[in-house]
């Protein structure tokens, strides 16, 4: 049989489709929710805002970014119901900036997204010996736990996506629970004659320290853009998506604003920065203290597991998205006929985790440190700098065609977001140094926000190299379950 008469229901089509109609709303919401991690936010984050920066005025600035990314998300769910593509980023700049751009863009995702992933086995695997030594009266090092977690996300990984969707719902439901109960008893045992109010003054927007406090808030929200990711493998990705996206962000930055509202009203603004600089974590769970808190530090830990397996599944699609594509090797694009799965690109993140985790061991680096909070950083980093290019995307894509989206959701909305992101970016970049806590100019904190340069420009190099040697693979970039369709016809790929 001729190429040309091959249907789509060959097993070289079958193997590189999602399985479509998989998740609702909530099961998207609770993806983005747990990449975002709210316990492991409002515990580690928020005290840091405060010890780091020394300001008072957290909730004004959750409140302030939250609304930025909602501002964001007008125009980045315009496209995401045009543009159905698992890798989301990658697709939505590739159709406005060039295929080129797109493919420096899926190369700056896959780097961001794996090092957030591996970041939080550094976080994970201290967090657990500690609490098993204390509760459990179980010794074992950091990097014991951390395998554990591994292995059972590198497990639900290659099963059906539902089975990690109802994991992170009731994780992340529970932890989200939790939060508000804790923070509400602080917000009714105010420290006396401190309402608390006073942080959300305006004013606190603008003081000094105030570009490091930019740029913690918009990090804690990293993960919120995860929807689009799920298209394919959604009821609707026309009302799914941006439903789902919306929901995320109102969620989290109402969690946000009143937890570190809790935090400012029972401590007082003239003691929380030394509070948040002693207790560090057990700053939020001392709220409430007795067993809500009992509960709430063993949900910290399950946060993070499900941060860990959310970020899991989002770089894995990003490389399916690539795989299938033909842009990376075609190997990765494949799925599970029984379950769905991406399985090799799935199997290929575990792999380099399970590499992170053993070299970190073998030389006796410093997991919270040189794991989580750089690679962390690093990874929440990159992905501000694909919002931003990804807002400049948008007006460029529905000025060549509104598609009927009205002025506010082509132009307006996402223009407005991209000045505001690309500037949180140069404010990142300029305070990346108080983000890693070490010293101004030091080696980190000049070559880590530079190092995704390097992917930037493998992709603008291997896209011409693709243009010119591969030229149907560069055609279907972008083009997501339309790509193996058009290139097994024209190539045999």
């Amino acid at each position: 049989m001729s190429t040309a008469t091959r249907t789509p229901t060959q097993p070289s089509a079958v193997a590189m489709a999602l399985r479509k109609g998989s998740l609702g709303v909530p099961s998207v919401v609770f993806f983005a929710i747990g990449a975002i991690g709210p316990l492991l936010v409002v515990a580690g984050v928020v005290p840091t805002f405060f010890a780091v920066t020394g300001l008072t005025s957290a909730p004004i600035f959750f409140l302030g970014v939250g609304l930025v990314l909602a501002l964001f998300s007008v125009g980045y769910v315009a496209m995401a119901r045009q543009i159905r593509n698992s890798g989301a980023f990658y697709a939505f700049i590739r159709f406005g900036l060039g295929r080129p751009l797109g493919v420096s863009a899926a190369l700056v995702a896959l780097l961001a997204y794996a090092m957030m992933q591996v970041s939080a086995f550094g976080l994970f695997g201290p967090a657990m010996s500690d609490w098993a030594a204390t509760n459990l009266h179980l010794n074992l090092p950091w990097y014991a736990w951390a395998l554990i977690a591994w292995a059972v996300v590198a497990f639900l990984g290659v099963r059906e996506i539902k089975l990690s969707a109802k994991v992170l719902a009731v994780l992340s439901l529970v932890e989200i629970l939790v939060i508000v109960a804790i923070s509400l008893i602080g917000l009714g045992h105010p420290s006396p004659g401190h309402s608390g109010l006073s942080t959300l003054s305006l004013h606190g927007l603008v003081a000094s320290g105030a570009g490091a406090a930019y740029c913690i808030a918009v990090l804690a929200f990293v993960g919120f853009e995860d929807g689009p990711v799920f298209s394919e493998e959604a009821r609707d990705h026309r009302k799914t998506v941006p439903t789902a996206t919306y929901l995320t962000v109102g969620v989290i930055t109402v969690v946000y604003l009143l937890a570190s509202l809790g935090m400012t009203v029972h401590y007082g603004t003239d003691h929380l920065t030394d509070t948040a600089t002693q207790q560090g974590a057990e700053m939020l769970f001392a709220l409430s203290g007795g067993i809500l808190a009992s509960i709430g530090r063993a949900l910290f830990l399950t946060s993070v597991f499900a941060a860990l397996l959310a970020y899991h599944t989002a770089v894995v699609r990003y490389m399916f998205s690539l795989g299938r594509e033909s842009v990376l090797p075609s190997i990765f694009g494949r799925t599970s006929h029984r379950s769905g799965a991406p399985w090799v690109a799935s199997l290929a993140q575990s792999g380099l985790g399970l590499v992170v985790i053993l070299v970190y061991a073998g030389k006796g680096w410093d997991p919270m440190i040189l794991l989580f909070y750089r690679l962390g950083t690093t990874g929440g980093f990159g992905v501000l700098t694909l919002l931003a290019a990804t807002s400049i995307a948008v007006v460029a894509y529905f000025a060549q065609d509104s598609q009927g989206e009205p002025l506010w959701r082509r132009l307006i909305a996402p223009a407005l977001a991209g000045l505001l992101l690309v500037a949180m970016v140069v404010l990142a970049a300029n305070n990346y140094a108080t983000l890693l806590g070490v010293a101004p100019g030091s080696l980190p904190a000049k070559l880590l926000p530079a190092v995704f340069l390097v992917p930037v420009a493998v992709g603008l190099v291997w896209a011409g190299v693709l243009r010119h040697r591969h030229p149907t693979v560069y055609e279907a970039i972008g083009l997501g379950p339309q790509a193996p369709l058009r290139l097994h016809l024209e190539t045999g790929l």
